[in-house]
């Protein structure tokens, strides 16, 4: 989309989020009725602008005039909702854009999801929509509310509270169910929101559309957003990259991780980097909180909404109780969240606002003193918000009953209302059957302050967040590569391959290629044995599952036995196949064997996959998907996080392997990734690795 189309889009979309004038085609006083809906959610929100109704069969509804057809509306209108079949939506669409209307709604299903002559009314309603300059949101969805000005082009019945002159979050769904659910969610937590956008089945307009409009709206603090499909995941990567810097965080839920698992490809890299891998790791890279679940979604949207700032560094908890101190340790390990460590001797501050008896640690665990002292909610507090230690405060407290509430609930929100944190501060109810009187959440809140009545929900929320916050944004300054030789199409094999990469830095054993058993003696004379035998075609990716791998040759007339040996397992494996060649390869010390591979997945482009290799690397998956513009300081912090990480640092005596040697191979990969855009695949496996010097 040019810059060009994408300013026509978003100031269409703003004819159809703030419209002026409203066509509902499919009117109905018929209770329940799509149009029925429509109708009284505009009236029950109080909509000023004008309304035009339309039903062939009427003159009349609620007492508003009725028009026979949409060509009998006004020129340039700014929106009209289809609530009719699909059979009559493709002329109604084709009416709507001779006058020269802003926007259209489609509830009615049946289209691209419903097989091929709905595809194809689908992609009609696309040409007609981008030749009129219409704004199409659907088919297949639910509308869109706009609780700023109190809009709703929608025929959900649910609360739409206006959001008045509070932040808001933005909803950017394709399913509008998940986005009238989250919208609930969010309101029943007095979140406030701004927007709720269905995309549908996105014939005319996308979810990067309706990202684009976010972005540059005021109110809307947050971008939720439910997608199962990027249509355009390069312009999705700008948009996300500009909500990062203009300070506007995106969480997303992206159903199907389950069908990576399921994924089959040639090599190893193909069937570790699954789709939803791949997005993953594109979308963090670009600056997209991405979340596992609906729960997850509002949680950390809440926080990302209500709090004055987002979480940052190390997270620090107050409790009353040795037992849940020792649960939040265990949890925060689990999930990845900083508890930096407190002594009495580094945390002055927080040792003098605390009984001589209790041990000053983070966990904080304050026992029940504060029921007899309400002040030492307020004392520790302040010294946490002052301590730059700390990006975020979670209060874990004991709630049990709205006796016990009633004496901690005020003073800590009294404490919150002086301190004034620019942190932000998180309450965690332990026991989330204790009853809590709504007065005191809603105090809570009024201090931007989150209520959760689970601590686990809380911890978890933060630590997403805080891995966003900390997220190294820093990008290589070395330049794309270009293959000297390339072919032009299908799978390179290995001795081709060294041809290319060799070049370019990636260090190989010395190897050469053989015709015949007699080249192949030749060829092992002249490396030095042992060596290892490896067939060479194009038609074998996995080698070692036809045969066509022999190690440690010490020999000549083992080379000869080898070379006969392999072509015969070659050939039973797959009937016909003919070899390039045997390669004859100087056999190498035992090291700890790595994967490196790469994958340029249309729509996405290039990612790095970076792990323990050998014959067991798909079994295991111990691998990290990885940005093609990392540093190198970058690439190492994410081999450190591999479940076997201790194995290259030295474990049980050994040598630390030489990471920074990993590193440079995995820059080299990206490099070429990133400026050969022909290349689909590579994989090196395995990548043995010893080690520094």
């Amino acid at each position: 989309m040019s810059s060009q189309e994408v300013k026509e889009a978003v100031g269409n979309i703003d004819r159809l989020v703030r419209p002026r004038s409203i066509a509902i085609i499919g009117a109905s006083d018929k209770k329940g009725a799509l149009g029925t809906s429509v109708l009284e959610n505009l009236e029950r929100l109080g909509y000023t602008g004008d309304i035009y109704l339309i039903n062939p069969k009427r003159d009349e509804i609620s007492g508003r005039p009725c028009l026979k057809s949409p060509a009998d509306l006004p020129e340039n209108i700014d929106a009209a909702v289809l609530a009719i079949p699909r059979a009559f939506v493709l002329d109604a669409i084709r009416s709507l854009a001779e006058r020269k209307c802003g926007s259209a709604v489609i509830f009615s299903a049946g289209f691209a999801e419903a097989g091929e002559e709905g595809l194809e009314e689908q992609r009609q309603i696309g040409e007609i929509a981008q030749v009129a300059g219409m704004i199409v949101e659907g088919p297949n969805c639910l509308g869109c509310v706009n609780y700023i000005d109190q809009v709703g082009l929608t025929f959900v019945e649910s609360p739409t509270p206006a959001l008045g002159d509070r932040d808001g979050v933005a909803i950017v769904s394709q399913s509008g169910a998940m986005a009238a659910v989250l919208a609930s969610n969010l309101i029943a937590r007095d979140v406030g929101v701004s927007y709720s956008v269905s995309t549908g089945n996105e014939a005319a307009s996308g979810v990067e559309d309706y990202v684009e409009y976010m972005i540059s709206d005021t109110p809307s603090k947050v971008i939720a957003m439910i997608v199962e499909q990027f249509r355009n995941p390069a312009r999705f990567l700008k948009l996300a990259q500009k909500a990062r810097k203009t300070g506007k965080p995106i969480v997303l839920l992206h159903p199907g991780r389950s069908e990576a698992a399921a994924e089959s490809a040639a090599t190893h890299t193909g069937a570790m980097a699954g789709d939803y891998r791949v997005m993953q790791t594109k979308v963090e890279r670009a600056g997209i909180i991405v979340v596992k679940s609906l729960e997850e979604l509002g949680d950390v949207v809440e926080i990302a909404a209500r709090s004055p700032g987002l979480p940052k560094g190390g997270c620090v908890v107050l409790t009353e109780s040795g037992a849940f101190k020792a649960l939040t340790l265990d949890l925060c390990e689990d999930i990845g969240l900083g508890l930096p460590v407190l002594t009495d001797e580094n945390a002055p501050a927080l040792r003098a606002a605390m009984p001589d008896f209790v041990a000053v640690s983070n966990p904080v665990d304050m026992t029940a003193q504060a029921l007899v002292d309400p002040d030492m909610y307020k004392r520790t507090m302040s010294a946490l918000v002052s301590d730059d230690r700390f990006g975020s405060i979670v209060l874990g407290i004991i709630q049990t009953d709205d006796s016990t509430t009633d004496k901690k609930f005020p003073p800590i929100i009294n404490a919150l209302k002086e301190l004034q944190s620019t942190k932000p501060i998180i309450f965690a109810g332990v026991d989330e059957g204790g009853i809590v009187r709504q007065s005191h959440i809603d105090g809570l809140r009024a201090q931007g302050t989150p209520y959760f009545p689970s601590p686990d929900r809380a911890m978890r929320a933060i630590a997403a967040l805080t891995a966003y916050t900390s997220r190294d944004v820093t990008v290589s300054d070395k330049p794309p590569l270009k293959a000297a030789s390339l072919r032009k199409s299908g799978v390179v094999p290995e001795y081709l391959a060294k041809q290319v990469l060799g070049p370019l830095g990636v260090p190989f054993p010395k190897s050469i290629l053989s015709k015949t058993p007699e080249e192949a003696v030749e060829a092992a004379e002249q490396l030095g044995f042992p060596v290892v035998l490896k067939a060479q075609s194009a038609a074998l990716s996995h080698k070692s599952d036809a045969g066509g791998v022999i190690v440690g040759v010490k020999t000549a007339d083992e080379v000869k036995a080898g070379w006969n040996q392999m072509v015969r397992s070659v050939g039973a494996y797959t009937s016909g196949l003919k070899l390039d060649g045997i390669l004859v390869e100087a056999m190498g010390a035992r090291g700890v064997e790595l994967i490196i591979g790469a994958k340029n997945e249309p729509g996405w482009g290039p990612v790095i996959l970076a792990g323990f290799g050998g014959v067991q690397a798909e079994i295991y998956q111990d691998v990290r998907l990885l940005a093609p513009d990392l540093t190198k300081d970058a690439i190492i912090a994410e081999l450190n996080l591999l479940k076997g990480a201790r194995l290259l640092n030295g474990f049980r005596g050994s040598p630390p392997v030489d990471l920074e040697a990993v590193a440079d191979i995995i820059m080299i990969v990206g490099q070429l990734l990133l400026g050969e855009a022909r290349i689909r695949e590579i994989d090196l496996n395995p990548v043995v690795v010893y080690p520094k010097g």
